[in-house]
């Protein structure tokens, strides 16, 4: 199986948001990363919450796509991220995706980010497989 990451978020929403880079480890279990810009600081000089759980949403996403072959439309239903440290400018998030479940309609995920060995931010998610 490659492993390298490969361009993937350079297209739609995340295009406009530095775009992130993607790969998968096994059946079940994938990783996508980002490097923390400027644009993506809040008034604190941190990673804004908003750009981890795009960033989140991205990388749990493809996940389910790619888990479900890449030709079936899906859609994230719920999504439940807990921030644990800070990150910034410079900073590469990694993040790491395992499929916990699939269903006929549904797939259940769950990830997180780290900076080095650091834990910032974990999440679980729901995606509807909206295609059958």
């Amino acid at each position: 199986m490659d492993i390298t990451f490969e361009e993937v978020g350079h297209l739609g929403y995340m295009g406009h948001n530095g775009g992130f880079q993607f790969r998968q480890v096994s059946d079940l279990e994938y990783e996508y990363r980002a490097t923390i810009q400027d644009f993506h600081l809040n008034n604190n000089g941190i990673t804004h919450g908003g750009f981890i759980m795009t960033l989140m949403d991205s990388g749990l996403g493809t996940s389910v796509y790619r888990s479900l072959g890449g030709d079936k439309k899906i859609a994230t239903i719920s999504l439940d991220v807990k921030f644990v440290a800070p990150s910034h400018k410079g900073d590469i998030l990694v993040g790491s995706a395992r499929i916990i479940k699939k269903t006929r309609s549904m797939v259940f995920v769950r990830g997180e980010l780290q900076v080095e060995d650091h834990v910032i931010a974990t999440g679980d998610g729901i995606w509807k497989i909206l295609t059958p």
